[in-house]
């Protein structure tokens, strides 16, 4: 039961240890993280010279001084205006994770959306490497992502037919007289190529096509993490576009405070102590303390260990499978229950989020939680099993931060911390990532000229929780169990009606009485199977609602 339960996301604050990046951009990083059993923390390197003065943060804990007097002593809003904020992060000069690799057909062109850019992601067999180009055809704009790949591995447009090399060159233009002069070598002709990386089983690109970044990655790399490339380790993903912005999906991984209450009876929280419990639920005060902020991100110490914000996508921790234990503690003040890490030294698994944003109000999730123990029970069920899991879990609070979003909308991000009030510590990594976002990120992602800065529009909520556009079809696993439950269904339906047409059709005595109960018992029940499948398979991976007032 425990691998199951670590294959869904596991309770965010069970214990996270890692280590953390050091990055540069004049000379080539050292991304190694050490094995789980070699564990240090060493401090983030500065990208400039000019060291920002922060100081370490924490939410007020309940015991605290009053919530007015240290809220004003650290509000980001003091802190940006006092200090000089020389050191601005780049979202343009960063990799972003793209789409897991499993989810990857080499026979077809794949859209995705990234930093409000439209790209086209797609298998070039001449140079045996994935490409991430522009998605818009330089003829009529038409997005290439609709195309094909031809039969001699070009890139083709299926508007007109133009063809494209792995270098982003037009190799074809049909239209063109063949005795006339070559004008698909013209630099119009050709599409923006963006560099690319395999990593950790993710597809990553830099969101910059100038010829001066086609050595980027010899430069900079993605954050590497070993466990997701040691056989050792499960290593299975799940991506899901989001109805809500990159700002709320990163703050609500966060927070740990919200887990037995927004995901009550899907997700275990750990076993609350009983002088700690204050309702059904199990929430529980939390330590949490922000040691360090800066433009590379931010470290967090729980009781359990460090996890770590590494802009801009990615949060992750190690944590302890068996949750949290209680011990008697005997002080001065008497005897009281303290939570504590039953960290088991052979036991190790890994909470990693990658958050990619795609557009105002809308972002994406890839996750993964490798683990070395269990590993059996991933190579015999496959993927989309533990996916109803997952995105169960998204669902429940996904209309929640839908709405909170809009409402952060209306006073602005700047205001986050007037308009919020998060007296306990509970919610010091939220604010942790607040406040690097408004010193160093500008507030909020920066889209260029691409939007107004407008959020879409709240769609039905048949929409707002569509599983299918958002997972299914993008997921290799989820979208053949999706097929084959089909073809299963129908099959039922079809020997049901071929049942009762034996029955039906069948003269007296020719089929005995126990064998015409047979056959029509089994017709109903191939028709109640089919109708509960049909039932399972809308559910599962198409649409599925969320009621907290009944769980």
């Amino acid at each position: 039961m425990e691998a199951l339960r670590a294959s869904s996301f596991p309770s965010f604050h069970r214990p996270p240890i890692s280590t953390k990046l050091a990055r540069t951009i004049s000379e080539k990083p050292n991304f190694h993280i050490p094995s789980i059993q070699q564990i240090t923390t060493t401090p983030l390197s500065k990208i400039h010279s000019k060291k920002a003065n922060f100081k370490v943060f924490t939410a007020i804990s309940p015991t605290a001084a009053p919530a007015s007097t240290e809220e004003e002593s650290s509000s980001p809003d003091q802190e940006i205006d006092s200090e000089n904020n020389e050191e601005k992060f780049d979202w343009y000069a960063n990799w972003y994770p793209v789409v897991p690799m499993c989810d990857l057909d080499k026979r077809r062109p794949h859209g995705k959306k990234v930093m409000g850019m439209d790209i086209v992601i797609w298998w070039d067999r001449n140079e045996d490497a994935w490409k991430v180009f522009d998605d818009s055809c330089p003829h009529r704009l038409a997005p290439l992502s609709e195309g094909r790949i031809d039969q001699w591995g070009r890139l083709q447009c299926v508007y007109h037919g133009w063809c494209f090399g792995g270098a982003g060159d037009c190799k074809l233009i049909p239209q063109a007289p063949r005795d006339g002069p070559p004008i698909h070598t013209s630099k119009k002709a050709c599409v923006a190529v963006y560099p690319t990386c395999v990593q950790n089983g993710i597809l990553w690109f830099w969101p910059n096509s100038d010829p001066q970044y086609k050595d980027i990655l010899s430069k900079k790399k993605p954050h590497y993490i070993p466990e997701l490339d040691d056989p050792t380790y499960t290593n299975s993903m799940i991506a899901r576009d989001i109805p809500y912005g990159y700002e709320i999906l990163i703050e609500n991984l966060m927070d740990p405070a919200h887990v037995p209450y927004a995901h009550y009876g899907i997700m275990s929280a750990g076993k609350t102590p009983e002088s700690l419990k204050a309702d059904r639920e199990g929430g529980r005060p939390l330590e949490i303390n922000i040691q360090k902020v800066d433009i590379n991100g931010f470290t967090a110490k729980q009781v359990f260990g460090d996890n770590y914000f590494i802009p801009p996508c990615l949060y992750y921790g190690f944590f302890s499978p068996g949750g949290a234990q209680t011990v008697k503690k005997t002080s001065s003040s008497g005897t009281k229950d303290e939570v504590v890490s039953p960290i088991p030294p052979q036991k190790r698994a890994l909470l990693i989020f990658y958050c990619v944003p795609v557009s105002p109000g809308n972002s994406r999730l890839i996750f993964v939680s490798p683990r070395n123990f269990a590993v059996w029970i991933e190579r015999i069920f496959p993927r989309w099993i533990f996916h109803i899991g997952q995105n169960l879990i998204l669902d429940s609070d996904l209309y929640l931060l839908h709405v909170e979003e809009r409402k952060l909308m209306e006073v602005g991000s700047i205001n986050w911390q007037k308009s919020c009030f998060v007296p306990t510590k509970a919610d010091a990594l939220v604010v942790a990532f607040r406040r690097w976002l408004n010193k160093y990120g500008g507030t909020k992602v920066d889209w260029g000229t691409k939007f107004t800065g407008l959020l879409p529009p709240t769609p039905h909520r048949e929409q707002l929780f569509d599983r299918y556009w958002s997972h299914t079809v993008n997921c290799s696993s989820c979208s053949v169990a999706h097929k084959r439950l089909n073809v299963l269904e129908i099959a039922l339906q079809v020997f049901s009606v071929f049942a009762v047409g034996i029955v039906a059709a069948a003269k007296q005595g020719v089929i005995s009485v126990a064998a015409r109960y047979a056959l029509f018992s089994a017709a109903v029940l191939c028709f109640v199977a089919s109708k509960w499948l049909s039932h399972f398979i809308y559910k599962t991976f198409r649409y599925h609602d969320y009621d907290h007032a009944f769980r």
